[in-house]
């Protein structure tokens, strides 16, 4: 057994897990995942009045059979003038506050006298969630400030929560339903979320339509690790999966294709007419007039150096792979009249990083591949936005691969305690967030969704 191996038998035994927990390292509680309701009932606060949440969570809760209840409407006090909080079940499955109509600084005081009392009352793996304005569109100052403050209190919860409960805030465009509404409150509810903490999700003013299953979905990188679990959630959701991975992947590729009963395409993205052969692909094994409904940019490779001995081939290829190859792929794909392309309607998610956001030592080049991603999400939307095709990106924080199990034992646990949620993600939680991201239901666009269960790097 290796001094690693020896590390790691250390730290998870009784009395490593003690010592972690003396100094400040509690161990982590098991996140609740899949489609599964909190189990406790909902409490609704509503800040400066309106509707609007209720009416997104009444079909939710008549569907999951879940108890839907009213927080406090104005504070209380003791006696001697102190708070006195409400009384809330033992465990309550999540709290949502509706602020959507919130406009001034005192009504901030409601959010604190519905959000005190249920930060003990949380059930394991609970949700906080905040609905309000986009700040961009506020019409006056003081709004835009108010809305802006809902962020800072929506990341200070969600580092103060525990045993695997999240906090997060949903920003409306000015044109969304209820029904809209309700999908993005079915995912931050639902484990699907479950590595989803301390993110604003910005909805977006986009038609939205039905679910439509057997969609063509494409994903890169596909062989293994996260690109094999996101085309497994595709597939578990209907869909017809083609898998792309490099020719030396081609054995666990085919696996991979032959599980989801999908197809497989063996190919090194950077290649010059990758584009055009993954049109071929779809064309020749779905017929003529197949469209691409989904793609999703997974492929990405680490050639980690310390910028002072970072040479040429460790810079390029990184941002070839990780960068250029999207940029010419979306290029020819994007062509309406070819077949075996992208669909109008279809939706693209491209697979961005906390690196792209906070920088990291020894990752100038993947830094800079990950931030690009970012940059080209923000710009691609509203170019195809008038095919009524969607681009949005996803920015994993720590995920535990095969990739990361070579990490250091040390730095493994430094990255695992550096999430507000004291744990790694799994490849299924950015899938999760991916299929929600391409799903037709989703108001989502332009946006780039960050799945580090709150890491405390970047924004």
């Amino acid at each position: 057994m290796n001094l690693d191996s020896l590390l790691s038998a250390a730290l998870t035994s009784p009395l490593g897990t003690k010592a972690l927990a003396a100094a400040g390292f509690p161990e982590a509680t098991p996140l609740r995942r899949g489609a599964a309701l909190p189990s406790g009932p909902l409490v609704l606060g509503v800040a400066g009045g309106g509707t609007l949440v209720s009416e997104a969570l009444a079909a939710i809760c008549l569907s999951a059979q879940t108890a839907l209840i009213d927080g406090p409407q104005t504070r209380t006090k003791d006696e001697k003038g102190r708070d006195r909080p409400p009384a809330y079940p033992a465990k309550i499955g999540a709290i949502l506050v509706d602020a959507s109509r919130l406009a001034g600084v005192d009504g901030l005081e409601q959010v604190r006298a519905v959000l005190r009392p249920a930060m003990r009352a949380l059930e394991p793996s609970g949700r906080v969630i905040f609905v309000a304005g986009n700040p961009a569109t506020a019409t006056d100052v003081e709004g835009a400030a108010v809305r802006q403050a809902l962020d800072g209190i929506m990341r200070s919860v969600g580092k103060e929560l525990r045993a695997g409960a999240t906090s997060n805030l949903v920003q409306l465009a000015d044109s969304t339903t209820s029904q809209q509404l309700g999908e993005v409150l079915q995912f931050l509810l639902s484990g699907r979320s479950a590595y989803v903490n301390g993110q604003p999700l910005v909805l977006a003013d986009v038609a939205t339509e039905p679910a439509t299953s057997a969609r063509i979905v494409v994903v890169t990188g596909a062989a293994r690790g996260i690109g094999a679990a996101i085309a497994r959630r595709f597939a578990a959701a209907g869909d017809r999966v083609v898998v792309i991975d490099v020719p030396a992947a081609g054995e666990a590729l085919a696996g991979v294709a032959n599980e989801l009963r999908g197809t497989a395409l063996q190919l090194d993205i950077t290649v010059p007419d990758a584009g055009r052969r993954i049109a071929e692909h779809v064309a020749s094994r779905y017929g003529a007039e197949a469209k691409i409904g989904a793609l999703v940019h997974c492929a990405g490779i680490l050639r980690d150096r310390m910028l002072a001995n970072l040479d040429e081939a460790r810079w390029g290829s990184v941002l070839q792979v990780n960068l250029a190859a999207q940029l010419r792929i979306n290029d020819v794909l994007l062509d309406a009249e070819l077949p075996g392309g992208i669909a109008d309607g279809a939706r693209i998610v491209a697979i961005a990083s906390t690196s792209g956001w906070a920088g990291n030592k020894g990752q100038t080049n993947y830094a800079a591949s990950k931030a690009g991603v970012m940059g080209l999400v923000r710009a691609l939307a509203p170019r195809v936005a008038e095919r009524g095709i969607v681009v949005n990106g996803v920015a994993p924080g720590f995920i535990e691969t095969d990739m990361t199990a070579s990490i250091p034992v040390i730095d493994r646990e430094i990255f695992r305690r550096s999430s507000s949620l004291l744990q790694g993600g799994r490849p299924v939680d950015v899938a999760e967030a991916i299929v929600f991201l391409a799903d037709p239901r989703t108001p989502i666009n332009g946006e780039v969704l960050r799945v580090c269960g709150q890491l405390i790097v970047g924004r």
